[in-house]
């Protein structure tokens, strides 16, 4: 299920269902906000947006209630979270799924968001967008390749290649067709085990983390082996890891392969999505292909009407 594209002079509305905005951060959300404006949008908060009840997020309760009211709200025409965090994970239990059903929007965001993308995908069949959020991604001086892919993805409907913003490594050749999943890693394995983790089986699964140790890139992706994830996908994407060492043999890629080498799915590097980086916009649900070989990711069909 595609939503309708974004259009010039459309209202957004800014949800925060993870991390709480402080106010030492919210000149850094107003920033966010004037680049959405500058790009022809209008915007609004959602009530809770800036909600710290917890002390350290607003509730699951307050979370659920701004998701609901953003898609039910007709004058709002998409939805972009302001950060990521630690606890998007919950509030699932708590959306009404049916009403993103009836009610299907643009849903962007990244980092611990990747929770609330996949599932919502899995739950609706709904496509949702992994890119820059209000703070992190347009409000701090976003490249013109981050807010081009907006457009070009969001308003525009482009599919067709991914256009790179640096270079890419072929890491294992192939070629695969599937769904894009994922997201962010540590916070895509809050999902195995619960019901709102999507299909995978032929899924091009999307990988990028914020920070990166061995150790837990060891973790990760043997989590994910043991839970059958990469049995079962035709191939993987990483993209950019914040903190990753230059140096060889511990990056994140070779953990990677290195916990991988009885697969021969393919395995692209690149640079176009992840933390403190710039980000293309990815439609989590929607088919692409993969041309490891060729450093190649296309998306096959619109995914937005």
């Amino acid at each position: 299920m595609r939503p309708p594209r974004l259009r010039k002079g459309d209202l957004l509305g800014v949800v925060s269902p993870s991390g709480v905005v402080t106010p030492e951060l919210e000149p850094q959300l107003q920033r966010g906000v004037q680049t959405l404006e500058r790009l022809g949008f209008e915007v609004v908060l959602a009530p809770h947006a800036r909600s710290a009840t917890l002390g350290y997020s607003a509730t699951p309760e307050e979370k659920a209630a701004d998701l609901h009211a953003m898609f039910r709200d007709p004058a709002v025409k998409g939805v972009i979270c302001s950060q990521g965090g630690l606890t998007a994970n919950s509030c699932l239990p708590l959306l009404d799924w049916e009403l993103f059903r009836q009610h299907p929007k643009v849903f962007l965001g990244l980092s611990d968001i990747t929770v609330l993308l996949n599932a919502i995908y899995a739950r609706t069949g709904l496509i949702t967008f992994h890119g820059d959020d209000v703070m992190w991604g347009l409000g701090r001086d976003p490249s013109a390749y981050d807010l081009e892919e907006l457009v070009a993805r969001l308003v525009d409907g482009q599919a067709g290649p991914v256009r790179p913003s640096g270079p890419r490594e072929t890491l294992r050749a192939g070629v695969a067709e599937g769904p894009l999943i994922g997201g962010n890693i540590d916070c895509l394995r809050k999902l195995l085990g619960t019901p709102y983790l999507p299909a995978l089986d032929g899924a091009i699964l999307l990988l990028e983390s914020y920070g990166f140790a061995p150790e837990a890139g060891t973790c990760w992706f043997h989590h994910l082996e043991q839970a059958g994830v990469l049995a079962r996908i035709g191939g993987a994407v990483i993209g950019h890891t914040d903190g990753d060492p230059p140096d060889p043999p511990r990056r994140l890629r070779d953990v990677f392969l290195e916990v991988t080498r009885r697969h021969d799915f393919p395995v692209l590097l690149l640079s176009d999505f992840g933390h403190n980086c710039p980000n293309t916009v990815l439609p989590i649900g929607a088919r692409a292909r993969l041309d490891a070989g060729a450093r190649e990711l296309v998306l096959l069909e619109p995914c937005v009407e």
